[in-house]
């Protein structure tokens, strides 16, 4: 079949090489540069974490709505101007996590898709010859004492139940393995099993790269819906000339739901807007990367920077950026790594801000769309979208092919929000 993957993020790029694996002939469609700055995929921290199980909603979450209005600043913030807008996400987004029972039916759908997603983005990068970016050295999650993280002990067991290995380290193995963070932290989990990404964007060009060479066409144009005839695909328009095809993928993150409604999949897809500050040459940083429990943020080492990513804020794709808080993410990080140098010309600190595609119950949307089965949904994946792209796009091409699928389907059916 001719199929058309809309979006060049990692989800796109990886189906579109598992496609081709499979012998389809792949059109890849997106206006921008693949791995561009435009992207998700370009700004997150580098994680792939086979502990990232846990969706964003909890118990008790609910309550907090009010506090996340009032500090602009928070972890965790929406604009008082989108909330009329964003409300009806919202409910879901509480209704998804209202008990432990619900919160542990999520992460058992979560875990297949980052089980052993180290393995498969090695395996994907040793083909687009960029296996130095993928680096398996662990993730380590610290905390100012052990106290703090037997407050999340609920959170730690659910994360065993789904088979999540990790080793506690006291203060002096957290000393030895990380000298450059602050003292405060007395107490670390590290997954060994974890790995990063090196340069999320390159890693991303690089599997674009690897699916032209081997034989996939690259349009540079914006889709904007589709031509059917009654159920039937017979093509994917654009902001230009269409292009006739059998099959079509949406992994057009933040950006997508529009399309998804085009073929009758009306989903709630909201953008968690995200933000990065990275300091160019930083003289001090982790060797492993680590997520302060105080900081909710990662901090790692990509591309000769120190990336320190996080936050989450509702406010639309529309908003313009509240440089303010890659503001506070820096002062995070001078808290954390005490050797950090505090006054910095501008052209060593550099800022991102960036759309997640998130659904209320923290899982992708992967499936046939419901007025025309051949265009498959693949986007939603909200805070694990590098660490599960690999095994999303393996899912997705056996989908496509209607072969039986690499992990069951059903819990990320767009068809569960009717």
């Amino acid at each position: 079949m001719h199929v058309v993957v809309i979006g060049a993020g990692i989800v796109g790029a990886v189906s579109a090489v598992e496609l081709l694996r499979d012998g389809h002939e792949v059109t890849i469609l997106d206006p921008g540069e693949a791995g561009g700055e435009q992207a998700a995929s370009y700004g997150n921290g580098g994680w792939l974490s086979p502990s990232s199980v846990l969706p964003v909603t909890q118990p008790g979450l609910g309550a907090k709505i009010p506090g996340w209005l009032m500090d602009p600043l928070g972890p965790l913030t929406i604009r008082w101007t989108y909330l009329p807008r964003v409300l009806p996400w919202l409910r879901r987004f509480t209704q998804a996590g209202r008990d432990w029972k619900r919160v542990r039916r999520i992460a058992a759908a979560m875990r297949p898709l980052v089980a052993d997603c180290p393995e498969r983005h090695l395996a994907m990068a040793e083909e687009a010859g960029v296996a130095d970016l993928i680096r398996r050295t662990g993730l380590m999650y610290v905390f100012p004492s052990r106290a703090d993280f037997e407050a999340e002990a609920e959170s730690w067991k659910i994360r065993a139940e789904q088979g999540v290995q990790w080793l506690e380290l006291d203060a002096d193995e957290l000393r030895q393995r990380v000298p450059e963070l602050d003292r405060r932290y007395t107490f670390a989990v590290l997954v060994e099993d974890g790995a990063y990404c090196a340069d999320p964007g390159a890693y991303v060009a690089a599997l674009v790269a690897l699916a032209e060479r081997r034989g996939a066409a690259r349009v540079r144009r914006r889709a904007t819906g589709f031509a059917r005839i009654g159920r039937k695909l017979r093509g994917v328009e654009t902001d230009g000339e269409p292009i006739a095809c059998d099959a079509a993928v949406i992994a057009a993150g933040a950006r997508s739901k529009a399309l998804a409604r085009a073929v009758g999949s009306k989903v709630p897809l909201e953008t968690e807007r995200g933000y990065h500050v990275a300091i160019v040459d930083p003289e001090s940083g982790p060797r492993i990367p680590v997520m302060p429990s105080d900081g909710k943020m990662v901090a790692t080492l990509i591309g000769g920077a120190l990336r320190i990513a996080g936050q989450v804020e509702i406010a639309g794709l529309a908003a313009a950026p509240n440089w303010k808080r890659a503001e506070v993410l820096r002062q995070v990080a001078l808290r954390s790594f005490p050797a950090l140098p505090r006054d910095l010309p501008a052209a060593r600190v550099k800022t991102w801000m960036g759309h997640r595609p998130s659904m209320p119950d923290s899982l992708p949307c992967i499936g046939p769309a419901r007025d025309c089965p051949s265009v498959v949904l693949a986007f939603g994946h909200g805070h694990i979208g590098l660490a599960s792209g690999a095994l999303t796009g393996r899912l997705v091409a056996d989908i496509v092919a209607g072969t039986k699928p690499v992990i069951d389907p059903a819990p990320y059916a767009p068809a569960r929000f009717r």
